[in-house]
């Protein structure tokens, strides 16, 4: 999901996160993606604890995978989407935690307690969930914004200023939707269409980049990017491209949820089951939504008192029921060579 443009007080260079090997007792070394991560919550968290809090950021689930997987070992929590929370339980890189036995559980709405990639809830806790699709200021916008043939068949009012993900488990999920292609594509000729469509699409596009969108859209240099939704709302909203509209395509929309979880060999898992706690807290999770603008995965009842309103009506939320939400699947090995394969070619 589904991302921090400015940078954090509190974020340290990866290369000083892992000079030592001895990491202090009341610390916690969290790695998020950008612009994702509410200061003040970190600030109360460090407060009430006693716990210094080292922010470090990425910008794909790519991003963290490879990370782990090339030994850094120095980080007590991430964030991965769900389709990557099921590779990591499946090559042993988390630790289990007594999830069930928090006393803040209890506020997890029952539909995301033991979920299908977690069945027995003993590596995560719900952090947010959302959409990815892409969004277009309107304003100078010639047509009806209700398509994924806007995005990868793009009309001359946006050629140019096109912004599109960097990483394929962003973009290809959406292209084979909107070719009528089944998802965790194994099929060969099926991909080749993905590719000439992602081919058909570079002239058009300006960036390929999943960090510069706010900057990028305020500036008018793009007029449709790849977006999330609470994104798309906070640009809205906070960045003032008022004209902004986060499109629900009629072909469809994926859906995500990501999560806490504890990477194998923390150096400071007890801090992380405390972090992970506070997060549950019914005021603490709804001011995380109301800083990233998107769905809280908690109890409605329990955080209806700290929960902003405007979440309950944003267009970016709200889907109406006709339009398709796919959840990212974790797919095999051969789907996602070939996803690398034409991804490599596109970027080219």
């Amino acid at each position: 999901m589904f991302t921090n443009v400015k940078k954090k007080a509190g974020i340290i260079a990866a290369a000083a996160l892992f000079s030592s090997a001895t990491f202090a007792a009341e610390e916690l070394n969290l790695y998020n993606w950008v612009d994702y991560t509410p200061d003040d919550l970190i600030a109360q968290f460090e407060t009430e604890t006693g716990i210094k809090v080292n922010l470090d950021t990425y910008d794909s689930n790519e991003t963290l995978l490879a990370k782990l997987k090339s030994g850094a070992t120095g980080y007590d929590i991430v964030v991965p989407s769900q389709n990557f929370v099921t590779i990591m339980i499946s090559e042993g890189m988390l630790e289990k935690a007594n999830i069930k036995g928090m006393s803040n559980y209890k506020n997890v709405d029952k539909r995301w307690q033991s979920p299908p990639w977690d069945p027995t809830q003993e590596y995560t806790i719900p952090y947010q969930m959302g959409t990815t699709s892409f969004s277009i200021n309107m304003d100078g916008y010639d047509g009806p914004a209700n398509s994924l043939k806007e995005f990868f068949e793009p009309n001359d009012s946006v050629s140019g200023k096109i912004q599109v993900f960097r990483t394929p488990d962003e973009v290809i999920p959406l292209a084979l939707m909107y070719l009528g292609h089944e998802q965790c594509n194994e099929n060969p000729k099926d991909m080749k269409e993905v590719q000439a469509l992602l081919l058909k699409q570079k002239p058009h596009v300006k960036v390929y980049n999943s960090e510069t969108m706010v900057a990028n859209l305020a500036s008018g240099e793009i007029m449709v990017s790849s977006q999330w939704d609470g994104y798309s709302m906070k640009t809205r909203l906070r960045d003032g491209v008022t004209q902004l509209k986060y499109v629900h395509p009629k072909e469809g929309i994926i859906g995500w949820f990501d999560s806490l979880v504890i990477p194998k060999g923390a150096p400071n898992k007890a801090n992380a089951e405390k972090f992970m706690n506070f997060m549950m807290d019914a005021k603490n999770g709804a001011s995380i939504s109301n800083f990233n603008r998107y769905a809280s995965p908690l109890d409605a009842t329990a955080i209806a008192a700290f929960i902003d309103p405007e979440l309950g009506k944003a267009p970016e939320i709200n889907i109406d029921s006709s339009v398709p939400v796919h959840f990212s699947e974790t797919c095999s090995g051969k789907s996602i060579k070939l996803y690398d394969r034409v991804w490599t070619k596109v970027l080219l």
